[in-house]
Parts: structure tokens; C-alpha cells; sequence
């Protein structure tokens, strides 16, 4: 799984922290002027897409705030960083000084043992030191002085920010772009469904045993091949050739559970999994456990409908009948076998004849695809905007008399795609209304055949915030996190 790092940019308001999110941006995104919370919502962008820097400046904030309510705003930021973010960026202001709110802010994260960087912005003159030394009482461990306004000392944070990320290897620039990559690719299914026949039609050689008797394929094969493109491009790929996949009550013997373990490994590496299924039988129980496999593992999948030169051949002697033509049955058979499959329900579905050599392009143009959707990354206000009008479609039940909300949601990886949630009450939401969001959110983005997954994080309310804080306060715990929950889903 390839996962963004996010970093969060904390503070009281008019420290400046959106000049700062601006400065290590390269560009000017967040709005930037001396009243106290101009910024309205949580601002993002992806770092030389690297990493996901996140403004929090106009979280809860509300024009004509009291300072109470910017005071409970600004914990709202916290809270919200350290659900969110691997790194904090505590901003404070050089000029003004340490403020009693920033200290609490600080005790906030040093409760949750938050990675944080403390940053005293508006030291315009950085020959000036001693307006650090205040600053160090707060007790972490890493202060950086800047200006984010003439961009002094930013180059010594932006530094330490790539230390924390780590360095952007050739391996992950290759994750994205599946020209330099070696795609792997792997065909999954029950014995004998035409597996090892489809992977020589691909290699243009014998290298897989071909047999009408199931099982013959005892372990996944892997080869490496070239495929041009009639533009005369270069595709390169790796093929896996897995055993088939038995009912455990049906395997005859411990080599062949050994082989469905190795198949089941092998399908979790690949890049993309092929779902082989038998024309003349169609969708089986044991096809959709297999789906089920590859998707829970998060890897992007088509339907291959193998052998269907016999189906084709039935169609012609008449013997399958209601369909006004060819073209017919082909559609309702991958309409009835989607519905069969009904997690899958946008899934390429791809028909061929191993012993035609029918569609074998297809296969490989569909695999490129599947991945390049797989490393979609959505912008968070799409996502954002997406999931709001989910719940205002169809607006989850009602528990406790507490409506289930949305915060705000963000995509955190991709490979496979993962959207993280902050929300009320998480677990309370019903599995159903999670596939409702989860299908309508893959529809929406065109995320064919690529499984997305949903991470909802809860954080209690602040009426129950405010009453364990007080109870610390009076028990004083050595350590004690924020009151938020973990992920429920």
C-alpha cells in the first residue's frame, strides 16, 4: 500500500500559520490576512507528491467568534491533528511571545505523545535569537525560528519535514507510473477454469502445464514478459499462473493446501488479479469466495469469462435460447454474472478463448487501467464534497437520537485506495450504510473494478471531552491521550 503522510499546521489563531502552509506549498492556497481565523475550512495540497500538508486555521471557526469559542475552535484543530496527522506543526508567535493558550496547546499534544515540530514564526530578524528561548519551556525537543512572510529559516524546517517523511524512492515514483513498472499481473480461479492456457497464450510458450485434469498447476509460476503495443510501445509485465483454488473441506491432500496458501500469496502481491471463470458454468459459490479474497487483500480486479468460444458454439446450435442475438447473450451473461458477484458491481468483465487466442490484449490493456485507477489521488475537497452529499442523499439512521456526522474525510493511501473519515459516532454506523458509501463514492470517481476502503475515526463530543479532562485533572494520570477513539471500522 503506498500511504501519504499527513502534517497538520496547529496554532492559536493569527500566528500565521496559513502564510507558513503557503511557504512550504511553494504557492499561495490558504488566505492569508491579520484578522484571527480568516482561514474557513481545513485547506490541504500534496506536497511534491510526497506528502499531504494540511492548513487547519478555519476548523470550527465562525465570524464574530467570542474567545471562548475561538479557545474551543482552535482544541478542535488539535483534536483534529492528532487524529490526522503522523507530524504536528505548532506555530506560535515570536513576536507576542509564549501565551498561556499555547501552553495548553502543548499539553494537548504532549498527552497524546503527537510527533510534533515546534515552529516560532514572525522571527523577521533571525539574528535575534533570544525570542526562542521562551519558547523552549514548552518541552519539545525540535524548535525551528522563521518568517513565513520573507521566508526566513524555512529551508532548515523543510528539511527536517523531509527527514520525518523519509526520501521519495525511485520505487514509489515507479508505484505511480505504470509505464516504468513492471506490472504484475495474476490469474486467480477454481482448477481447471483455463488458467495456464490464457498465461502461454500471453508468453507464446508452453511454459505452464496444460491438462484437462484439475489441479494440475500445483504452485503459482511467475515469468516476466514484453508486450507491444500496436504503436510500437513497450508494456513490461510479470505473470503469475496460480494453482486452483479448492473448497478446504474439498483438498485432497496437505500439497495441495500448501498450493492454494502460495496462490493466495501470490494473488495478495500482485498488482492486479484476474478472475478466471469457466463460460460453460459461470459464476460458483467457490468464484465468489475467491473475489471476496482479492478484494479484502485491496487489489483491483476483472472478471476474465474464459472458454467462451463452447458458449458461442452453444449460441449457434441453438441451444441456448431468449437472447435476441450473440452480442445479447454476451451482455446479460456479464450482467447476471456481476449480479452474482454484487460487490463487484462495476468490475471490467473481459471474455476470451485461450485455444482462439481471443482478447488477450484486452487483458493486458485492462490490467494498466486497473492500476493507473488504483493510484488515483482524489483532491480533498472532492472528497470531501462527495461524501457530504452521500449523507444529504440518504442520511444514515438515527441512534440514540444522535444523527451520524461527517468532520471532514480525506484520502490517506492509495494501492489500494483508502479515504479516513472523522466523524461522531462510528460505531454506530450500519455495515449497510457503509457499502451505500463505499459503492456510491467508487461510482462517483469511476473506480472501476478497484476496491476503496473507508477508515472511520470517531472523536467523542466535547460535553464528554470537557468531563474527562476534568476527571484527569483531578486524578493527574502520568500520560493521558486526547479523548478521541481509534478506528471502529
Amino acid at each position: 500500500m503506498n500511504i501519504f503522510k499527513h502534517i497538520a499546521i496547529v496554532g492559536r489563531p493569527n500566528v500565521g500559520k496559513s502564510r507558513l502552509f503557503n511557504r512550504l506549498v511553494g504557492k499561495r492556497m490558504s488566505i492569508v490576512h491579520d484578522e484571527p481565523g480568516v482561514t474557513r475550512d481545513i485547506i490541504s495540497a500534496v506536497v511534491d507528491n510526497h506528502f499531504t500538508l494540511m492548513d487547519t486555521g478555519g476548523l470550527g471557526m465562525a465570524p464574530d467568534m467570542t474567545n471562548q469559542a475561538i479557545h474551543n475552535a482552535t482544541e478542535e484543530q488539535v483534536d483534529f491533528a492528532i487524529l490526522a496527522a503522523q507530524l504536528v506543526l505548532f506555530v506560535v508567535d515570536g513576536q507576542k511571545g509564549l501565551l498561556p493558550h499555547d501552553e495548553e496547546i502543548a499539553s494537548m499534544l504532549h498527552r497524546h505523545g503527537k510527533q510534533v515540530m515546534l515552529v516560532v514564526n514572525k522571527m523577521d530578524h533571525p539574528e535575534n535569537t533570544t525570542q526562542l528561548n521562551d519558547f523552549y519551556r514548552l518541552g519539545f525537543k525540535q524548535v525551528f525560528g522563521v518568517s513565513a512572510e520573507h521566508g526566513h529559516g524555512s529551508s532548515a524546517l523543510q528539511k527536517a519535514i523531509q527527514d520525518f517523511v523519509g526520501p521519495k524512492s525511485e520505487a514509489t515514483e515507479d508505484e505511480t507510473e505504470p509505464e516504468n513498472r513492471r506490472l504484475s499481473i495474476c490469474f486467480a480461479g477454481r482448477p481447471n477454469v483455463g488458467k495456464s492456457s490464457l498465461s502461454n497464450c500471453l508468453l507464446k510458450e508452453n511454459r505452464m502445464i496444460v491438462s484437462a485434469v484439475p489441479g494440475t498447476t500445483r504452485d503459482a509460476v511467475q515469468k516476466d514478459f514484453d508486450f507491444t503495443t500496436p504503436s510500437g510501445k513497450i508494456w513490461p509485465f510479470s505473470l503469475i499462473d496460480t494453482a486452483g483454488m479448492r473448497y478446504k473441506q474439498k483438498m485432497d491432500s496437505s500439497v495441495e493446501f500448501y498450493s492454494t496458501l502460495r496462490s493466495t500469496q501470490s494473488m495478495q502481491g500482485a498488482d492486479v488479479v484476474f478472475l478466471v471463470v469457466d463460460a460453460k458454468e459461470g459464476v460458483t459459490k467457490q468464484d465468489k469466495r475467491i473475489a471476496g479474497e482479492v478484494l479484502e487483500a485491496g487489489r483491483p480486479m476483472a472478471l476474465i469469462v474464459n472458454k467462451w468460444d463452447h458458449a458461442q458454439e452453444a449460441f449457434q446450435k441453438g441451444e441456448v435460447e431468449g437472447y435476441d442475438n450473440i452480442r445479447d447473450f454476451r451482455d446479460k451473461f456479464a450482467e447476471f454474472a456481476l449480479k452474482e458477484l454484487f460487490f463487484l458491481s462495476n468490475t471490467p468483465v473481459i471474455f476470451t478463448s485461450a485455444i482462439q487466442n481471443y482478447s488477450m490484449d484486452r487483458i493486458l490493456k485492462a490490467a494498466r487501467m486497473l492500476f493507473e485507477i488504483q493510484c488515483t489521488t482524489i483532491p480533498t475537497s472532492k472528497v470531501n464534497k462527495t461524501v457530504r452529499e452521500l449523507l444529504e442523499r440518504t442520511p444514515p439512521t438515527i441512534v440514540g437520537n444522535r444523527r451520524f456526522k461527517v468532520y471532514y474525510a480525506l484520502q490517506s493511501g492509495t494501492n489500494p485506495i483508502t479515504i479516513k473519515v472523522f466523524c461522531n459516532q462510528a460505531h454506530r454506523l450500519e455495515d449497510s450504510y457503509k457499502r451505500y458509501l463505499l459503492t456510491n463514492f467508487n461510482n462517483t470517481f469511476g473506480l472501476k473494478g478497484c476496491p476503496v476502503f473507508f477508515d472511520f475515526v470517531s472523536k467523542l463530543p466535547r460535553e464528554q471531552q470537557d468531563a474527562l479532562k476534568a476527571r484527569k485533572g483531578k486524578s493527574k494520570p502520568k500520560k493521558a491521550g486526547i479523548e478521541v477513539e481509534s478506528s471502529d471500522d
